[in-house]
């Protein structure tokens, strides 16, 4: 088990690439605190884990509010009495270019995605710095690297999160904390399909992100899984402030 006595948190945990990172984590042996706006979808990731032999708490938290990921770290803190992995995956996406994108969407858009990281990374980090070392994965976008359509908060916000990264994993790697980046391409998940009925014609914007990707498929949230947990665990213990691109080869197009 690569993550054997380890306690992580996930936001967003309660759908999507979060909840398969949370699943895959406690496969792996951690304890794992599941944070997610939804309180119903964060309480039925962690009963799951629990239903399949794992160890989990939920949370219903806006990762957005400030006070919220303080408070949720105390007690994360106060059950298990360390955090050594963080995954960021909370997001949020309104579509929309600078000039037809609403400015409450726009800051929403900033609040889930850098905000909610920002925060959580000043709430967890402490206790990594504590404890000698940890390891943080924030989550950002293909579309961030390679550019994308219609979507300008939301790309945006994916670039601040890779500066973010690269910032954080210089601030703290004295400390014995990595912070690593993914950038995933189109992931099967419920935000994807938000996004695709957003479209003029969502049946045509689908198929023209899929055949986008050189492998021929959308991601599973899985597949996102699987990398986090190579930079959460000792299998990326020399990688620090990097991005790992995981796109079915979008950027390579």
């Amino acid at each position: 088990m690569r993550l054997k006595d380890q306690v992580a948190v996930v936001t967003g945990g309660g759908s999507g690439i979060g909840a398969a990172c949370a699943r895959l984590f406690a496969q792996e042996g951690a304890r794992v605190a599941v944070v997610d706006r939804h309180a119903a979808a964060a309480e039925a990731t962690a009963a799951a884990i629990e239903a399949a032999g794992g160890t989990a708490c939920a949370f219903g938290s806006d990762v957005g509010q400030p006070g919220t990921a303080d408070a949720d770290a105390a007690q994360v803190l106060a059950r298990w009495g360390r955090i050594d992995v963080l995954v960021c995956a909370a997001g949020f996406s309104c579509g929309g270019t600078v000039t037809t994108v609403d400015p409450a969407d726009w800051h929403a858009v900033f609040r889930a995605n850098v905000d909610g990281t920002w925060l959580w990374a000043r709430a967890a980090i402490p206790a990594m710095q504590r404890q000698g070392g940890g390891a943080v994965v924030t989550l950002a976008s293909q579309l961030a690297l390679a550019g994308g359509r219609g979507n300008s908060a939301y790309i945006a916000a994916k670039g601040a999160i890779l500066s973010l990264t690269r910032t954080m994993a210089l601030d703290y790697a004295a400390d014995g904390i990595r912070v690593n980046a993914i950038a995933p391409g189109a992931i099967d998940t419920p935000m994807l399909a938000r996004g695709f009925a957003r479209q003029p014609d969502p049946a045509q914007a689908r198929a023209a992100s899929m055949q986008r990707h050189a492998l021929g498929r959308f991601g599973r949230a899985e597949d996102i899984a699987a990398a986090a947990l190579h930079l959460a665990s000792d299998a990326g213990a020399f990688m620090t402030g990097t991005t790992m691109v995981v796109d079915g080869g979008w950027t390579a197009a």
